[in-house]
């Protein structure tokens, strides 16, 4: 789709609509992490929170989903709290997102679709909690996910605590480096670990200023360089999860999914469910915290772009 041949199959909520046609800093906000990241009512309460927070910095959020068939840039505040509560709602990333539109159907908006969808309407910044990647053992399953390709195609800055660290973050940093993608750690020399501020590797690029980010991105375009660029905010201090203590985590949830021959776009909600259950909550308290940091952050550069 490009967005003139998109235009009939997009509803624009009209506050995004506005800041969009006035030139106002615009984040765009996932729908999986509603659909298929959090329980209800966790996920409905964390989504208005990250809106209130994108709204309070100065910049306008903008919710993506597929409704009815519809590709939704902004919810209003009954289509979120709806979307929250739906059951069987698809996973949609870019195999599937024209699927979902063609036959009517609901979905959450991965990364990859969340970034399609913000590129249609014209959004530059995206806040997510963290991007998919290389799933551990996908020498022998052939698990990448679309966001590293889409990453690569499509020019959004994501705002985000770096891969998931259920994945296998190594790997992913190398297929990220071999399809040009920039990685940017923000305020710290090491790549962060989702959970945790930190993993074994060293970030490729640091960044210390949300202007920077928006320089980079803007010296870019301009230089003709394709694709997306990928921030990677560490979650605060206060609310992570150190990394030794998340790999024992990872490593009984990673073996319940193999016992359970759980495969495919299952692996991650799986995961997550199995960690949270793990935790006796505190990964749910952490991935709010960083996703909440992730907007901030996100928020900051949209504004940082605007200014430019």
């Amino acid at each position: 789709m490009t967005p003139e041949t998109a235009r009939p199959f997009i509803d624009i909520h009209a506050p995004v609509a506005a800041a969009l046609a006035a030139g106002k800093p615009v984040v765009a906000l996932e729908s999986t992490i509603i659909t298929h990241g959090m329980p209800y009512p966790d996920n409905s309460a964390m989504a208005a929170n990250v809106e209130k927070i994108i709204s309070d910095e100065g910049a306008v959020p903008a919710t993506i989903a597929v409704i009815n068939g519809r590709i939704k840039i902004g919810l209003s505040d009954g289509e979120r709290e709806s979307l929250a509560m739906t059951g069987g709602a698809m996973k949609l990333s870019r195999a599937d997102i024209a699927y979902a539109v063609a036959e009517g159907r609901t979905g959450g908006t991965t990364v990859a679709a969340t970034m399609i969808a913000a590129h249609l309407a014209g959004i530059k910044v995206f806040a997510t909690g963290g991007i998919g990647g290389v799933h551990k053992g996908a020498e022998k399953s052939f698990d990448i996910s679309a966001d590293l390709d889409e990453l690569a195609r499509t020019p959004v800055i994501v705002v985000s605590a770096g891969a998931k660290a259920i994945l296998d973050i190594e790997k992913t940093l190398e297929v990220l480096e071999t399809r040009g993608v920039p990685v940017v750690a923000y305020g710290s020399d090491m790549v962060p670990a989702f959970w945790s501020r930190k993993s074994p590797y060293a970030a490729p690029l640091r960044l210390d200023a949300p202007e920077k980010i928006a320089r980079l991105h803007t010296t870019r375009g301009a230089l003709g360089l394709d694709g997306g660029l990928l921030v990677a905010n560490p979650v605060p201090e206060s609310d992570e999860i150190p990394t030794e203590k998340m790999a024992g985590y990872i490593e009984a949830a990673q073996k319940a999914a193999e016992a359970q021959n759980i495969s495919g776009k299952a692996v991650t909600p799986f995961l997550l469910a199995k960690i949270l259950e793990l935790t006796n909550g505190a990964s749910l308290k952490t991935n709010i915290a960083l996703v909440e940091n992730n907007a901030r952050l996100a928020a900051k550069v949209a504004i940082a772009l605007a200014k430019a």
